[in-house]
């Protein structure tokens, strides 16, 4: 009887001792707002609440309110959430976001509902749950309007108005547009430049500029034998004036020694002159086409001239 008699008082002491626990978990709760009062139809309402827990609690996400209505009159916008260590406790900040869509004829006090949330301990022997209650709060709110307004015998009169808007002058904005101008046509004159467009199209050390542009005219001719032909010829006229000289096929190592930004270029250069000397000696223009087509001749001139820039500047 004793043994039962102990273990009656233990189990009582344990039930009262577990509420002063869990509400032990949960210190306070703390509603902050700018102003309490002067909010109008499509105001928001931004609010903060700091819960104050014991060390090693979380909020759960599942209990945080949801965006969305909360009452007819009343969203909620967004919530975003903080935590942040305070002493031997960790402070949870809400900030909330509400708007108001309450029409008032009268100045009044609207109620904000009150939520729960649950905070969570997550330890390897189990978790640890306790609930924060997060009480309702109010707000007033005023009309846009009288009740009653005042009888005008003419109705225009209820309405303002029209408000002056202040001349604006337009001369800084043009001012700067002209200068932008200038430096976007400066840079262009540039572009064209370092592009060998016209007019810097015959620009010296850009040769290969010119021929890339006498290909591309070339590939739309009918006469597909004689335009290759005279792309060969364009392509010889581009390394002969690059180099000042008449350049030939064994003088390919020589050139591209004087010449090292177009080494990349050396594999198409020595197609070409075997191509070239297919067309030209031996009569076989067809035979060369098939052996280094008219694309892969347009694709060496760009390259040519893409190295031709590089290497000038």
């Amino acid at each position: 009887m004793r043994r039962l008699a102990h273990f009656a008082i233990l189990a009582a002491l344990l039930l009262v001792a577990l509420p002063g626990a869990a509400l032990a978990q949960v210190r306070s709760v703390e509603i902050r707002a700018p102003r309490a009062f002067g909010y109008f139809v499509g105001d928001l309402l931004r609010v903060q609440v700091d819960v104050l827990v014991d060390e090693g609690f979380a909020v759960q996400a599942a209990s945080l309110p949801q965006p969305g209505p909360v009452t007819y009159w009343l969203d909620l916008r967004s919530i975003t959430t903080e935590s942040t260590a305070q002493g031997d406790a960790r402070r949870i900040r809400l900030n909330l976001i509400y708007q108001s869509f309450y029409a008032a004829l009268d100045a009044r006090a609207l109620e904000i509902p009150a939520f729960t949330l649950t905070v969570a301990n997550e330890r390897p022997e189990g978790a640890t749950t306790a609930k924060a209650q997060v009480p309702a709060w109010s707000i007033n709110v005023s009309p846009l309007r009288e009740v009653q307004p005042p009888s005008r015998e003419d109705p225009l009169d209820y309405m303002r108005p029209d408000g002056r808007a202040k001349a604006l002058d337009i001369e800084p904005p043009l001012r700067w547009a002209g200068t932008f101008a200038v430096l976007a046509l400066l840079a262009l004159v540039l572009l064209a430049r370092d592009r060998a467009w016209a007019p810097f199209g015959r620009r010296r050390g850009r040769s290969f500029a010119g021929v890339r542009r006498t290909l591309r005219r070339l590939a739309a001719r009918p006469d597909q034998d004689a335009a290759y032909r005279e792309a060969l010829i364009a392509l010889h006229r581009g390394l002969d004036e690059t180099d000042g000289r008449r350049v030939l096929a064994d003088d390919l190592p020589a050139f591209l020694e004087r010449h090292p930004g177009f080494r990349g270029q050396e594999v198409a250069l020595a197609r070409f002159f075997t191509a070239s000397r297919r067309a030209f000696f031996g009569r076989e223009t067809a035979a060369a086409r098939s052996q280094w087509p008219f694309a892969e001749a347009e694709a060496a001139a760009k390259n040519l001239a893409a190295a031709e820039r590089t290497a000038r500047g």
